[in-house]
């Protein structure tokens, strides 16, 4: 194994090279640029060796598995034997599905959408067939499917296949209305073909339609049943090559179904009814019904209904047969939604659908098609669900799901990983969750329980955090591969429902969904849970195993930054520290403006977006809210969307931001610690220039719009709006911004200067007036934390912008001063509708060159991290601090000093202090962490999770336990830690506390990150990145090495930039469409045992026998039994099609494809088990054919001894 130094950087040696550590990547095409040590720093320290243990032969990229409901689905198949369900979408997907843990995803090539699927039942093999005009046979006797052989049609379009039970000759309908057959094991077209001028009447004068249906008849398997579209029914004979019946009805066919005795079948129409024909009299329907038509009066027809888009016939033997279709509404019931009928016996009873429906399939005992069906259970495939309904029981209960098919329930808005959690969890979650399940499912056992699956050796505790439109959180238990919910939280709960005439306010707010997550924080150790959510608030939840009721405390917070009033102080005028009752007026003269509650026709002001419960609200156990934070409205401008999250509960502090500034607020003593302006957090050291901006002309058209403008601010020339349309599954389109939006774009926009002099009550700032409700806790603010603009600044003198406008903005090595958009906002904003105008914007926003100053927006806080570190430089010891990082690259320090104790803590004040650090990096700040001297991860502090409602008096009083993760003192750590700070653009890493850049990697040039995280992988850290071009990549820590460097997945949809995520062991995922979560792994050792961890699709398993057909049957059922189709469809009798009418195409499946694709030890297994099983198999009926050929010679050898014995003594003349 490689070792690698980090070694002494010492200040001023002009011998060393810097290319002594320099990491580059050869990927010109990724935009990745090289890495390099830089010298800095004040004093030479000698560094020890940290020896880095990981190296490129540890990463590989590969999906694991995909979650969720298959996106835009449209087709439907069972193997009543295997007892797997497949479905396939718009997109040209196929989700294969058995027990839970076994589902399977395989993608056409073509991205054509899927037409129809048909199992070869109990072979192991599917039939799909696309819009592109091709066939596909799959392989399901791997892990992973792949084709075996594809059959293009290049003259005629498929719209309908069908295969009989146990045969190898595939039937394929067209919109000629000709009928092809294709064998199933060559794929190759039969030259017997079915015409359409050759199964219609000779007099008819139109053409029949497309082939809507396909069947061979139960009674006689020498009889294709052809439905047209037109009305037209024909039973074709394939022998005599004719037609023997032919039936019509003047209203359009969808579907057909046959009674299992072959003598009816039964057609669903365009006008809602349905219509049995019986062979004996094909001139006009046995039975004509409208199951949901009105009847008339006077004896005529009843009314026309929606058309019956399918219908099953299926009979039982002890009870009336089951009559299952779709649709057949009447039409003047609009409302009503889509629905299911069953029709048993006399009983009607009608399922309505939450979505539309696209397909259903009756499940049977037999696989046989002319036996008694005995039908148990209807899957019913909607646009957005998968149900089952049980038969059996007269209520028609619907089975549980198994399988994660409501992750989209709402749609999601964020997401979050974790791997390797604590191990009793897991547990927990689903102990609280589990008594929240809904009620009256079947009892019975799900019925799709194919295939088999194990755990695997990786069995480490995963979950998934899922934010949703609604408010709602769910937790799902993530470990080895499968996915299952645990546990369901609802933030909405804790605000006032909307009134209908509370609605204009809402929706000038947040439009749809005022509850939306938009952010999440998570302490899995002691169960702290945040919520940023849409409409600019922030919930802290504890966790509990005890119901309560109590009141839900809320803070309100103002923070709205503005520029447009420069005012100057005296510096005598300046008190050391506020005095917390002058913070409110003192804002009032800041911003030259009267505060008012809003009114109707007056402007907005101090007043939240949602109004949280002031009643006593029952809590059941799980996460149960302890603090409500929000921001309010400012002289009738909305908050801003909340950038960034975070907490700490051992610190008992919660803090977020946005592009206005951040706010620090204890959820212990339940007050504000701090509330201040990004520019103010620079103290005298703020390295940019800034000019004011103009006035705005229409500050109330801007407060109309919703409170969560996010990128709009950003790109003036699109507006996103924060949620996903999901009702018609499309994307949003994107719509220009009106003029009075442009905030920015005023010629003299810009920032204020700033001089050490003037520093404290600069701007017009209106951030730290706070009120606290619901609570009676001391009202002032802890600490000297307020901000230095809330002081009293009514001597103070106006600068003009000509004054400071002028003052050059660039010094000597300053990082070139860019737009205020990140990742972090870009998170909650929504997809672009054409790639052109994202790439524009993207272009646009990340610009490296210098912008200019009137473009300028407002500088968001978009990363922060506790730790314990070293708030300034060279400092001797370590203390809580904040890290804050914003749009513009810096990077700031705030240090926190907390009462010692555990009684002071809840009663003495937090002092918060801005400490100036300032470290500066390319872009928008992403992701911190710190190591130690050794180079291992050091883990924020947190305190032990205990019950806050704890019945135990024990519990109740024992003292908090905190776990620091550091070593006690800065001896041990050897007074220096380091410091890794990861940008849109760059990572470095910091020697701390001489801030001295040890190294930095500038990771991209032409492109953008959007998601990077410090992740733990056998067990040594690495930094892990996603860029907007799509290149995944890894590097190696302290020295920024590229490990991995892979163009894995172009952004094409902002979904999944706002969804990925990364986390320990290697593990990674985001959410590939709207209704399903892809996981990935960049680990080498977990691709290696994936294939272990996969469930198997095939298992072999007997095909049941037919039943006993009897004497009398067997000799006037017909003469399925004797029917040859390789003698009637092979090409000695048939001849060869036309090799213009399609083209085959060798597929990548089977065992040739798995020697192509796969390497090394696992694909050697995969062939040898694959091979295993076929040899199996053929043994199984090598060993089925000597048995049979032995009792035939048994049975021979007994005849012909029986023979020789009553003519031995025969003379030949007795014969």
């Amino acid at each position: 194994m490689k070792k690698f130094n980090f070694r002494k950087v010492l200040d001023g040696l002009t011998a060393s090279s810097p290319g002594s550590g320099s990491s580059s990547s050869g990927n010109s095409g990724s935009g990745t640029g090289g890495g390099s040590i830089q010298p800095g720093g004040t004093a030479g320290i000698l560094r020890e060796e940290i020896q880095e243990t990981l190296t490129s032969d540890y990463f590989q990229i590969c999906k694991t598995v995909r979650h969720g409901f298959p996106y835009q689905p449209t087709a439907l198949a069972f193997d009543p034997v295997q007892k797997i369900l497949a479905i396939g979408t718009r997109t040209g997907a196929i989700r294969i599905l058995g027990r839970p843990g076994v589902d399977c995803y395989c993608q056409h090539e073509s991205g054509a959408a899927v037409l129809q699927l048909q199992f070869l039942i109990n072979e192991g093999a599917l039939v799909s067939a696309s819009s592109d005009e091709t066939l596909h046979l799959w392989n399901l006797r791997q892990k992973r499917p792949a084709i075996l052989h594809s059959l293009k049609f290049n003259r005629e379009r498929i719209t309908y296949c069908h295969l009989p039970f146990q045969s190898k000759w595939l039937y394929v309908g067209t919109e000629r209305g000709n009928t092809h057959i294709v064998n199933i094991e060559s794929f190759i077209l039969s030259g017997y073909v079915i015409m359409w001028n050759k199964a219609i009447e000779l007099s008819t004068k139109t053409h029949p339609g497309p082939v809507v249906h396909l069947s061979d008849s139960p009674r006689d398997e020498g009889k294709l049943l052809i439905g047209y579209e037109n009305g037209t029914v024909v039973l074709w004979d394939l022998k005599s090559k004719r037609a023997e019946l032919r039936v019509y009805y003047d209203e359009a066919i969808h579907s057909i179904d046959w009674h299992h005795e072959g003598k009816q079948f039964m057609c669903s129409h365009s006008d809602g009814s349905l219509t049995l024909w019986n062979l004996k009299s094909p001139s006009r329907p046995f039975q004509t019904t409208i199951p949901h038509g009105k009847s008339q009066r006077d004896g005529r027809k009843p009314e026309s209904c929606k058309p019956i888009l399918k219908v099953e016939y299926k009979t039982c033997r002890n009870s009336e047969p089951f009559i299952i279709f779709s649709g057949g509404l009447a039409y003047d019931k609009a409302c009503r939604r889509p629905s299911l009928t069953i029709m048993h016996g006399k009983s009607i009873t009608v399922l309505e659908m939450d979505h539309p429906i696209v397909e259903f399939l009756t499940l049977c005992e037999t696989p046989y098609p002319n036996e008694f069906q005995e039908p148990y259970a209807v899957v019913v495939l909607l646009e957005k669900d998968l149900i089952v309904v049980d038969l059996t029981q007269s209520n028609f209960p619907i089975f549980e799901n198994p399988y994660p098919m409501d992750i989209h329930e709402s749609p999601v808005t964020c997401t979050a990983y974790f791997a390797d959690c604590p191990p009793d969890l897991i547990l927990v979650l689903y102990s609280i969750g589990v008594k929240h399940k809904k009620q009256g499912y079947s009892n019975k056992e799900w019925p799709v329980s194919g295939g088999t699956w194990n755990i695997g050796a990786q069995t480490y505790p995963e979950i998934i955090i899922t934010g949703h439109a609604d408010g709602s959180i769910k937790f799902w238990d993530a470990s080895a591969i499968t996915l299952q919910m645990l546990y369901k939280l609802k933030t909405s709960k804790v605000f006032e429902k909307q009134k209908i005439g509370d609605g204009k306010q809402t929706s000038e707010i947040v439009e749809e969904d005022p509850y939306a997550v938009q952010m999440i924080y998570w302490c899995p150790e002691s169960r702290i849970f945040c919520v940023a959510g849409v409409s600019a608030y922030v919930i802290v939840y504890k966790f509990s195993r005890h119901e309560i009721t109590t009141e839900i405390v809320s803070l309100e917070v103002r923070l709205q930054y503005d520029v447009e009033d420069i005012i100057t102080p005296e510096p005598e005028t300046i008190p050391p520290f506020p005095d917390p009752s002058s913070q409110l007026p003192s804002s009032k003269s800041l911003s030259g403006s009267t505060n008012t509650i809003a009114s109707e026709g007056v402007t907005k002001d101090s007043i939240p977006c949602l109004s949280v419960k002031t009643r006593p609200v029952r809590m059941p156990p799980g996460y149960q809210a302890e603090l409500v934070v929000q921001l309010v409205w400012v002289d009738g401008e909305p908050p801003q969307q909340i950038t960034s999250l975070t907490a700490s509960s051992a610190y008992g502090i919660v803090a977020f931001g946005n592009c206005n500034g951040l706010a620090i607020v204890d959820f212990m003593q339940k007050t504000v610690l701090l509330s201040m302006g990004t520019i103010d957090l620079y103290r005298s050291s703020d390295p940019y220039q800034r000019q004011p901006r103009s006035p705005r002309k229409n500050k109330q058209f801007i407060a109309d719009n919703f409170c969560m403008r996010g990128l709009s601010n950003f790109y003036p020339d699109l507006t996103k709006r924060i949620r996903t349309s999901y009702q018609s599954m499309t994307e949003l389109t994107d719509s220009p911004v009106p003029l009075e939006l442009e905030r920015c774009k005023s010629p003299t926009s810009g920032f204020a200067t700033r001089t050490p002099e003037t520093a404290p009550g600069f701007y017009r700032n209106e951030l730290s007036a706070v009120k606290q409700r619901n609570h009676h806790l001391p009202d002032h603010v802890n600490g000297h934390c307020t901000s230095p603009t809330s002081q009293s600044c009514s001597s103070g003198k106006r600068l003009s912008s000509a004054d400071v406008s002028k003052v050059n903005r660039w010094g000597p090595g300053r990082p070139p001063f860019r737009k205020a958009q990140s990742a972090a906002c870009m998170e909650v904003s929504l997809p672009v509708t054409t790639e052109e105008s994202r790439e524009n914007s993207y272009n646009r926003s990340r610009s490296s060159s210098i912008s200019s100053i009137d473009k300028d927006s407002k500088e968001a806080i978009t990363s922060l991290y506790f730790m314990e570190s070293f708030a300034r430089k060279n400092d001797m010891t370590i203390s809580p601090c904040l890290w804050v990082g914003t749009s513009l690259g810096m990077v700031l320090m705030i240090s926190f000093n907390l009462p010692s104790t555990d009684e002071q803590r809840y009663t003495e004040p937090v002092l918060v202090s801005p400490s100036g650090t300032l470290l500066t990096l390319k872009g928008a700040v992403l992701t911190f962490s710190c190591m130690d001297r050794l180079g291992g991860l050091m883990h924020p502090p947190y305190e032990v999770w205990r019950d806050p409602n704890s019945l135990d008096d024990n519990e109740k009083g024992k003292k908090r336990k905190l776990v620091m993760n550091s070593p006690p003192s800065s001896q041990e750590m050897g007074d220096h830690q380091y410091a890794v700070v990861c940008s849109e653009k760059q990572a470095k890493v910091f020697s701390l506390p001489s801030q001295t850049c040890l190294y930095v990697h500038n990771i991209t040039e032409t492109s953008f990150i959007l998601q990077a995280a410090v992740v733990v992988m056998c067990n040594s850290a690495c930094l892990a990145c996603f860029c907007a071009n799509g290149h995944i990549m890894i590097m190696s820590l302290p020295s920024l090495r590229p490990m991995l460097d892979v163009n894995y997945l172009p952004l094409t949809d902002m979904r999944i930039a706002r969804t990925f995520c990364f986390t320990n062991e290697g593990q990674a995922l985001y959410l590939v469409s709207p209704t399903e979560i892809q996981r990935l792994t960049y680990s080498q050792e977990m691709c290696d045992n994936l294939q272990d961890m996969l469930g198997e699709l095939f298992t072999p398993v007997e095909t049941p026998e037919a039943q006993n057909r009897g004497f009398l049957k067997g000799l006037f059922g017909g003469s399925g039994q004797t029917f040859d189709r390789e003698e009637l469809f092979g090409e000695a009798s048939a001849g060869k099609a036309s090799k213009s009418l399609a083209q085959h195409i060798p597929g990548p499946g089977g065992i040739e494809g798995v020697k192509g694709a796969a390497g090394g030890v696992m694909g050697e297994l995969t062939r040898a088990r694959i091979a295993l099983d076929e040899r199996g198999q053929r043994l199984g009926e090598l060993e089925e054919k000597t048995a049979g050929m032995m009792t035939s010679a048994e049975a021979f050898s007994k005849h012909a001894h029986e023979l020789m014995l009553k003519y031995k003594d025969k003379k030949w003349y007795q014969f």
